[in-house]
């Protein structure tokens, strides 16, 4: 079969012939449609991650249709453990340590397989699992986003962002976003959004706080020293939950305003496989269209990974198999 290989870090992938995966016991052999790109991938392909060992096929989102005609999403989680409140020693996601999705064909426990929402095409679906996964467990189970809640969603535009954004439009919340692009968030408010800022404007968060009262819910993957005003845009017991750190340390942070605030903050990574399923029920019962941005063929999968490091995307980057 055909697959993109990573086969050394700092170099490009290779698009070559390798062994079809082996069926083990309780695995399913999946004929893959169609995978998407994470940063995740990139950053591994630059040995970011500890123990990275080449070669290896990367990728831990796809869709596709098991030999018995079962249209499928994999979840890309494995050994979660028994507490829902956080990952084992033994968790790992596909693509690192092992085999990924960027493939003709992988061979994954049934457990791990979902239904493909019927609305959803294989290039939709596949843009679904990390991203969406880890959109909904910082959104709903840490930041518990309900009806009529003012959510912030800082740095819309990547995946994870755009999914929590979409999610909680879906869940009725009054939905804000920030981003250094003023075309990003106008397409953000194409969604339903309610409006937007640019995290480069001072003291956007004090801004913020003026014109809507402030968040019961702030997202945010940057951390940094921006950080601060995210504090400043929080309402009074507001949740912010973090999933990534792209800015750095957070710092400068009044303690006064967190506990007058009565603030909870939160860190989330991923989730269980009841929130992976939950999360696509909610995606099948509101009928919402993952954002794609390009679509690309397994081959030219060095060209997604270059707009990927370049950062100009709007939604997920999708290799089509």
């Amino acid at each position: 079969m055909k697959a993109l290989v990573l086969e050394s870090l700092h170099q490009a992938l290779v698009y070559k012939e390798v062994d079809e995966p082996k069926v083990g016991k309780g695995e399913v052999l999946v004929r893959l449609k169609a995978a998407s790109l994470n940063h995740r991938d990139v950053w591994i392909s630059k040995g970011l991650y500890p123990g990275v060992q080449t070669p290896i096929i990367l990728g831990s989102c796809a869709s596709g249709i098991t030999e018995e005609g079962r249209q499928v999403i994999i979840d890309p989680g494995f050994g979660w453990g028994d507490d829902p409140r956080f990952q084992s020693a033994f968790y790992h996601i596909l693509g690192s340590p092992n085999a990924g999705v960027f493939a003709e064909k992988i061979a994954v426990p049934s457990a791990n397989l979902v239904h493909k929402p019927v609305h959803l095409t294989y290039e939709e679906a596949a843009a679904l699992p990390l991203a969406g996964l880890t959109a909904y467990r910082a959104l709903m189970t840490k930041g518990r986003c309900k009806y009529g809640d003012k959510v912030l969603i800082n740095g819309v535009g990547g995946g994870v962002a755009l999914f929590a954004c979409q999610f909680a439009i879906a869940q009725g919340a009054e939905v804000y976003v920030t981003s250094s692009s003023p075309e990003k968030i106008a397409r953000a408010e194409a969604l339903g959004a309610k409006g937007g800022i640019s995290y480069r404007k001072e003291n956007w968060g004090k801004a913020l706080l003026k014109s809507t009262g402030g968040f019961d819910v702030i997202i945010d993957s940057a951390g940094g020293h921006g950080f601060k005003n995210l504090i400043d845009a929080a309402g009074m017991g507001g949740r912010i939950v973090f999933y990534g750190g792209t800015h750095g340390e957070i710092n400068h942070i009044n303690p006064q305003k967190v506990f007058w605030k009565q603030l909870q903050i939160m860190g989330s990574t991923m989730g269980t496989p009841e929130e992976f399923r939950d999360m696509v029920r909610f995606v099948e019962e509101h009928k919402i269209k993952p954002v794609v941005d390009e679509i690309f063929d397994l081959a030219q999968g060095n060209d997604a990974f270059e707009k990927m490091k370049a950062g100009k995307q709007f939604g997920k980057l999708v290799l089509k198999i």
